[in-house]
């Protein structure tokens, strides 16, 4: 990282950090001791999500667009930053659409996100001299196939780039060809986390998103939607463990290059819902929907270089994880139902009882 002097506090951004991984790591930030400068327009994230942090004199939002140009020196709310004089010591860069429902809606946003969006990033890392950590995705691997289903990091990955989800995988691919370019060329020192499907509190409602929606719907005693078969399969980390991942690997000494950071125990989505069925005591059935094309069945991750280079393996059980994500929808489910149904610009009939 660069030489400037750190008065105070090292100033960290974060894009798309009013997202469901994003907020608490700028939460874990600032814990830590951190400055945190956090980006997002709202496409995927919430105002809720910050809620708890804007009064935190050592965090401060920027409601803005990153595929736009970001001249943080030129917000006067951010002066004590000392930005001209100290920089920024840190990027975390997961600024991407992810809402699954409105995906179409959003592909166009999302194309820009993964091209203009992370070169804008790597520009700001490369005037202040930033170490990035940028949060990829497994599917730049591709879809699992038949005789492989576990992938390292130097696997290459088959991404057909006309189907429907393709400003997504495609996207992620070409983010870290970007990302790779500027290390190389330009010397930004710029980290690749591979981050495999992940869940816990704070994810959107009412989106595809699996766990959140399987526990609203237990709750109200509605059937729980699978989008696939009875044999559709993933692996699941908990958000607390991929925020732990991406601050080990923003915190080693060297670039290790792109690195693995999910589950590698494989799931059927029907044995997850039946857990949070029998969790909830509910009398809800399980229902099968044709599946949406930003939830497939993906590959599981190889760990051991997360395991051998950052000191990092996913702790938290999925018992465990559900029961967190459960307590955070009961506590907050009419809240976020007005939210999500704002958001989504629908006035849905979810029963809240």
């Amino acid at each position: 990282m660069g030489d400037k002097p750190i008065f105070e506090k090292k100033n960290v951004l974060v894009t798309g950090g009013a997202g469901f991984i994003g907020s608490q790591l700028c939460e874990k930030l600032i814990k830590d001791g951190a400055r945190v400068i956090c980006v997002d327009d709202f496409s995927s994230g919430v105002e809720r999500n910050i809620d708890v942090l804007l009064k935190n004199p050592d965090f401060q939002f920027i409601r803005t667009d990153i595929n736009r140009d970001l001249d943080l020196e030129a917000y006067p709310e951010l002066e004590a930053y000392k930005i001209p004089f100290q920089g920024i010591q840190e990027i975390y860069h997961l600024a991407c659409p992810t809402a699954i429902k409105r995906f179409d809606a959003l592909k166009v946003h999302t194309l820009k996100t993964n091209s203009i969006g992370t070169l804008n990033v790597l520009d700001i890392a490369e005037k202040y001299d930033s170490r990035v950590v940028f949060t990829s995705s497994s599917v730049v691997y591709g879809s699992r196939e038949e005789g492989k289903l576990f992938f390292e990091e130097d696997d290459t990955g088959v991404v057909d780039h006309m189907t429907p989800r393709a400003v997504y995988d495609e996207g992620k691919r070409f983010s870290e060809t970007c990302c790779f370019s500027y290390l190389q060329s330009r010397g930004v020192d710029v980290r690749i986390a591979r981050v495999f499907r992940t869940y816990g509190p704070r994810m959107p409602l009412f989106d595809g998103h699996l766990i959140p929606d399987f526990i609203i719907n237990a709750l109200d005693g509605k059937p729980l939607l699978i989008y696939g078969n009875e044999d559709f399969k993933t692996s699941l980390v908990y958000v607390d463990d991929v925020v732990d991942g991406l601050i080990k690997l923003m915190e080693v000494d060297y670039n290790p290059g792109p690195v693995n950071i999910g589950s590698d125990v494989d799931l059927r989505m029907v044995d997850v819902a039946n857990t949070i069925i029998a969790l909830t005591e509910s009398s809800s059935q399980i229902q099968f929907e044709p599946p949406l094309p930003f939830l497939t069945e993906l590959g599981l991750p190889k760990i051991n270089k997360a395991r051998d280079t950052l000191g990092w393996l996913p702790l938290i059980r999925l018992e465990h994880g559900i029961q967190k994500t459960m307590e955070d929808v009961r506590a907050n489910r009419i809240l976020l139902t007005d939210v999500y149904n704002k958001k989504n610009g629908n006035r849905s009939n979810t029963s809240v009882q």
